[in-house]
């Protein structure tokens, strides 16, 4: 009950509230990609269990803080290299985030090559991924994005009942637009291959991460809102010019 009292821990709530659901997009990107390749019946069930997965794993892993901080250790040291300048200590966390960023960069460069050749280019014929299939591409990559979440939770909060709270409401936000979001993707083919790129960045910058290159995220995120506002003027000035374009062939 005192900590309710407490001005600072309601300001903690607020700012990192606002911070997970900033690092959550991503995950909402990859979810809903992923689910769009089920059964229409099976989507919102899909999205609605990747969420919760997120959340749950999130919650496990701020119970685990021991864990979680054993996990920033150096496991074993990489010799210097002649492209190095000192030698590299490895640590779990930097084995998670590489492995996280080969395997989100396997699946963006994936789905950008079925989205152009599959679908819009040459036919070709592919396996339905299953329910289940799904469900774990989504799990695993949650593993990654859950670490990041709470390891930036860690450092910027000091009680973990402030940390829960911001990760159960934004994980609440997040169900709530999830199926928004993903209609909106989905109906969009560009704005669906710029999402792909956003993922595709974010795969790389995990591998950066893992191998000591830290990458300021407002970097990142203001290249990410650039592009997105590039590409809402284009959809916008697409739609206003539609109807110029069809009035411009009936009179030929």
């Amino acid at each position: 009950m005192d900590l309710l009292t407490q001005p600072e821990a309601w300001i903690s709530l607020a700012t990192l509230t606002l911070l997970e659901i900033i690092l959550g997009i991503d995950n909402i990107i990859f979810i809903s990609i992923l689910a769009a390749k089920l059964p229409a019946e099976q989507q919102h069930r899909a999205r609605q269990l990747g969420l919760m997965a997120a959340l749950i794993m999130r919650v496990l892993l701020l119970l685990g803080l021991s864990w979680v901080m054993g996990l920033t250790k150096a496991l074993f040291i990489i010799p210097q290299l002649p492209l190095m300048d000192a030698p590299m200590e490895v640590s779990g966390r930097d084995l998670i985030l590489v492995c996280g960023g080969l395997f989100l960069i396997f699946k963006s460069v994936k789905e950008i090559h079925e989205k152009l050749e599959g679908e819009d280019g040459t036919a070709t014929r592919r396996v339905q991924p299953s329910f289940t299939g799904v469900i774990v591409q989504i799990m695993l990559l949650d593993v990654v994005f859950s670490l990041d979440s709470v390891i930036t939770a860690i450092g910027m909060a000091k009680h973990i009942e402030v940390m829960i709270a911001a990760v159960v409401i934004s994980i609440g936000v997040m169900l709530v637009f999830a199926g928004s979001i993903s209609r909106y993707i989905n109906d969009r083919p560009t704005l669906k291959i710029l999402a792909l790129s956003f993922l595709l960045l974010i795969g790389f910058t995990l591998m950066a991460e893992g191998f000591e290159a830290h990458v300021p995220k407002g970097y990142i995120y203001f290249a990410m809102a650039f592009a997105l506002g590039v590409e809402m003027l284009n959809l916008r000035f697409r739609k206003v010019r539609e109807p110029h374009v069809e009035l411009h062939q009936k009179y030929r």
